[in-house]
């Protein structure tokens, strides 16, 4: 059954004023504990998933969305002097998850850490990001497939890392089982495997494609035939 889903406006004023006063307390609680020294981030850590589901007052949902305007605006805060591709990686995924954790059904949290944060030219954060969205992805594979096939292309094109594109790619054909899952997203291991040369890999794993039965649509049939036939010819040509 369809959640119902409210507007920002709708949510009572003394909400706003509570996730204010505990995201405020939490701020100033960490600024007592850290030292005013210049550190990797400014980014204080996540207050935990309880305190916000009781300040939420039986309405996490609308807490989640308040929570991820404060994490995606928090580097154009008037005293952050960090853009988010300095913050601490390890606390920005403890607040992405903490949003899931409120409202599991936003694809929101997956979207910042794919198509915003994983795009951190720092490949040690990108890392962090992209390793966010897999671990996510596994929890629920058939809603949350798009933001894992982006992971592999950025792990492709971004870091150039093909072993860990393959392993995204994977994850999504395995288990991403659903019957709206689209084909190319199933066939994302298939080019990776070509892109990486293995031509034997590739191939059985297009033949198995083709009989499982998977795939019914007879233009999908032919195009993925065809490309079987071209596997064949240039593993025929390398040897």
């Amino acid at each position: 059954m369809r959640r119902e889903q409210r507007a920002l406006g709708a949510v009572p004023k003394a909400l706003w004023a509570v996730l204010a006063v505990a995201l405020a307390a939490q701020v100033a609680w960490q600024a007592r504990e850290l030292p005013r020294a210049p550190a990797a981030s400014e980014l204080p850590p996540p207050p935990s998933v309880h305190g916000l589901r009781l300040a939420s007052f039986g309405e996490p949902e609308a807490v989640a969305r308040l929570v991820a305007l404060y994490v995606q605006s928090f580097d154009l805060g008037g005293t952050n002097s960090l853009p988010y591709q300095k913050l601490d990686y390890g606390r920005l995924v403890a607040w992405l998850r903490r949003i899931l954790e409120l409202d599991p059904r936003s694809q929101y949290p997956l979207f910042l850490a794919a198509r915003v944060y994983a795009e951190n030219p720092d490949p040690v954060r990108a890392r962090l990001a992209l390793d966010f969205v897999y671990q996510q992805f596994l929890i629920d594979p058939n809603r949350r497939w798009p933001w894992l096939a982006h992971a592999a292309l950025t792990a492709k094109h971004q870091l150039a890392d093909l072993p860990l594109a393959r392993r995204y790619a994977s994850a999504v054909q395995r288990y991403a089982t659903a019957a709206d899952v689209p084909l190319w997203a199933k066939q994302m291991e298939l080019f990776i495997l070509e892109d990486m040369n293995e031509l034997d890999a590739a191939r059985i794993m297009l033949g198995g494609m083709l009989e499982s039965g998977m795939v019914q649509d007879p233009a999908e049939l032919r195009f993925l035939r065809q490309r079987l036939q071209e596997l064949e010819a240039r593993i025929g040509a390398a040897k």
